[in-house]
């Protein structure tokens, strides 16, 4: 969904309280799909791995995180995606970090084509919302910066659902610091969360040292790349934020990079977002490559490794 997120949804304003009725109604109809869609169950294991903040919480990086992890456990896990045509992005990216991959417009027959193709489980990414299926482990995805905004439910905030919905995971992945606020929160919701926290560690970050930067991103929540920069002191001195999923155009990028020599800075981006912007073939933009990394990893794998019991 490319939309630029309102500033609302951060903190509760008139505009979100005046929006409570339409987020009531949406409530209702979330909680009766809930309700009424009979769940189907599949002959493999499935690892949900979702949000309840509207996108930009770490869910394909976390995706490929367990996938790899797995593999290396001796395990043959598949990543499946719900097809859009925008997020072409993502599954490019996938695809570059894991070769187990698979999308169609009905998750379902995905999951089936991996039952088929001989896979032992299903890492889904995305589709906690998803209630026609039946998932064996729910995995939520939060970020320190946003956490869950307002609290609010769309439209008046940026929750697909209320703060309910995590009784039905087993474990909470917190990117970001640790929050013994937070913790205490969903913990009111669920006692039996597993929490863990996860970080992105920039591995090229020498090539944009000393350096001013002038900042490119079309992401669900640019301000954690941005965050993530200033936790290593590089310097920005610019910043171009287009919506999620944005389709650079040649123009724009153009101006940029002329911008940007113009006044001796260096262009970055997310690797996301230059797997949209490569095909154009231009000099002058440099993307960090960041790996995730989750705190006490051993304990991590084992909380989620009875779903192949």
């Amino acid at each position: 969904m490319k939309i630029s997120k309102p500033k609302y949804w951060n903190n509760r304003s008139l505009i979100s309280i005046i929006l409570l009725p339409i987020s009531t109604i949406f409530e209702i109809f979330v909680f009766l799909r809930s309700k009424f869609i009979k769940p189907r169950s599949f002959d493999i294991p499935i690892i949900c791995v979702g949000n309840i903040y509207v996108g930009g919480t770490g869910k394909t990086p976390t995706s490929l995180f367990l996938a790899n992890k797995l593999k290396k456990k001796g395990k043959n896990p598949v990543i499946v995606r719900k097809f859009y045509k925008e997020h072409r992005d993502e599954y490019e990216l996938i695809k570059k970090y894991f070769s187990g991959f698979l999308t169609n417009k009905k998750r379902s027959v995905a999951i089936e084509e991996s039952i088929i193709k001989g896979y032992d489980s299903v890492i889904l990414d995305d589709g906690m919302q998803d209630y026609k299926i039946k998932k064996n482990l729910i995995m939520v995805c939060f970020n320190q910066n946003q956490m869950i905004g307002n609290g609010f439910v769309f439209p008046s905030g940026p929750l697909r659902e209320n703060l309910k919905a995590l009784t039905k995971a087993e474990i909470v992945l917190l990117n970001g610091k640790k929050n013994i606020q937070f913790e205490e929160l969903i913990l009111n919701v669920n006692k039996n969360l597993k929490i863990f926290y996860s970080n992105y560690k920039p591995m090229n970050l020498d090539i944009f040292r000393k350096k001013d930067l002038c900042v490119v991103s079309g992401i669900g929540n640019p301000e954690n790349f941005i965050q993530l920069l200033k936790s290593h002191e590089l310097k920005i001195s610019r910043e171009f934020n287009f919506p999620d999923h944005y389709e650079f155009k040649k123009d724009e990028l153009l101006n940029i990079i002329d911008y940007a020599k113009n006044n001796n800075l260096q262009v970055i981006t997310t690797e996301k977002d230059f797997c949209r912007l490569k095909k154009y073939n231009l000099e002058g933009i440099d993307y960090l490559r960041v790996e995730l990394t989750i705190d006490q990893e051993d304990l991590f794998l084992e909380s989620l490794l009875h779903i192949y019991d």
